[in-house]
């Protein structure tokens, strides 16, 4: 009870400027990330592919942005025919339409009940998308719902957010980045962005999920303060 007490997390209203920015930003990030940060996209959307069930076909992707975990796939064309993926801004679901018309995009909530049938995905992806949500246990619920449960997966990459060698490392990439593009804070942006650490995620996803694999980067050990990212694969338990 305390713990669910949290949740929705909420904030205040963006100005009409902020809301501008929150959207331009996250289009340029996208951008930006995998020119100036192969290193680290490369592990982000690497895991999900090398995590992927055998024989997949059907796949949902949440917070797909503008597409780039698609140039990490290498899909038949049934696979292609039965990709969905989804995002909460139109201009990254526009973004990934141009670059990708031949998968399914769609403006959608992963926090609302969305409209497939129940285990219709053999592969449900999550790349740094679970610390933005401030309705967190709604959208684990409905993974859960969607994703098989005989031979599903759920494919999670998150930040160490709240780590040390994190938040050093956002200082120098896209804090400053931000900082320069908008002559602004970042504050305001990143804190209602980031708003849930791997403790919490973790603790709302293994109710409904069991761990399978997972993956640290840059440095191979289970430690949050020390790296970047964490790549998660689970089963849906029955």
């Amino acid at each position: 009870m305390e713990r669910q007490s949290k949740w929705p997390k909420v904030f205040p209203p963006l100005t009409p400027e902020q809301k501008w920015i929150s959207d331009d930003f996250m289009k340029y990030w996208h951008e930006v990330l995998p020119a100036r940060y192969g290193i680290v996209n490369s592990f982000n959307h690497g895991y999900a592919v090398r995590h992927a069930p055998p024989g997949f076909v059907r796949t949902l992707e949440i917070g797909c942005g503008d597409g780039e975990h698609l140039e990490y796939e290498t899909l038949s064309d049934a696979q292609r025919k039965n990709y969905h993926a989804i995002d909460i801004r139109q201009n990254m679901v526009d973004a990934l339409k141009q670059r990708f018309p031949d998968v399914n995009a769609h403006v959608s909530d992963c926090q609302a009940r969305m409209p497939f049938e129940d285990g219709y995905f053999d592969r449900v992806l999550a790349i740094h998308v679970l610390e933005h949500l401030p309705n967190l246990p709604e959208a684990v619920k409905e993974l859960h719902r969607l994703c098989d449960k005989e031979r599903g997966v759920l494919s999670v990459v998150i930040p160490c957010e709240g780590g040390l060698a994190y938040g050093m490392a956002r200082k120098i990439s896209a804090e400053r980045i931000f900082r320069k593009r908008y002559k602004q804070s970042y504050s305001w942006f990143i804190g209602r962005e980031h708003i849930n650490v791997p403790s919490e995620i973790l603790a709302e996803i293994t109710p409904y999920f069991e761990v399978e694999s997972s993956s640290y980067f840059p440095i191979p050990a289970p430690a949050i303060f020390c790296n970047l990212c964490i790549g998660l694969t689970f089963k849906p338990r029955h």
